[in-house]
């Protein structure tokens, strides 16, 4: 993006980010915006569009936690630069997030070596640059998603019921642990 108006959130954006708040998951986004190092648009334009993203969610009641922007090109060789696991490693740092069991959902393959690489689990969402990359790359890529799912929301679908089904086993685990520990 290179111009504020070319700025567009998705309809069913702000009620999915508002069921991930409401669940009690800090939502953090990590963008690579090269754009801005190769002089594309000024970096400046980075935090006018992410105060623009909070104002209008918001108006829905729903937040994003943090934003982590990599304004350097690929041939800089920054650690913060997606793939790289900079921003994550920063995020996690300031808000106190694990990232083994994490979720990183995005629309291009370095968002899903992102998560590879930072033990995180990983969604690929079709929108976005998400369907031509699916179609044209993803039999080549070293690590698959987690889950291919049509948009944000159904990405927030699949994380609150996985989520669900991991708690309800770790619960089952512990109770047999405990029974197996009163019965001795």
């Amino acid at each position: 993006m290179n111009h504020i108006t070319r700025l567009h959130i998705y309809p069913f954006t702000p009620a999915a980010i508002r069921r991930l708040n409401d669940a009690g998951f800090p939502v953090i986004v990590v963008t690579n915006q090269s754009g801005a190092g190769r002089g594309f648009f000024p970096e400046s334009l980075i935090g006018e569009v992410h105060d623009r993203i909070r104002q209008d969610l918001a108006v829905s009641g729903a937040r994003i936690d943090a934003f982590y922007a990599c304004p350097h090109r690929a041939e800089d060789g920054c650690e913060c630069r997606k793939p790289c696991t900079g921003m994550l490693q920063r995020a996690a740092r300031e808000h106190a997030v694990a990232l083994a069991g994490s979720w990183v959902v995005g629309d291009r393959q370095a968002d899903v070596d992102l998560a590879h690489n930072a033990g995180a689990r990983s969604i690929f969402v079709l929108t976005g640059y998400g369907r031509g990359e699916y179609e044209w790359h993803s039999r080549n890529w070293p690590h698959p998603p987690e889950f291919v799912v049509e948009n944000l929301a159904a990405a927030v679908d699949r994380i609150l019921e996985r989520e669900s089904a991991d708690a309800a086993e770790r619960d089952a685990a512990h109770r047999a642990t405990m029974t197996r520990g009163g019965a001795r």
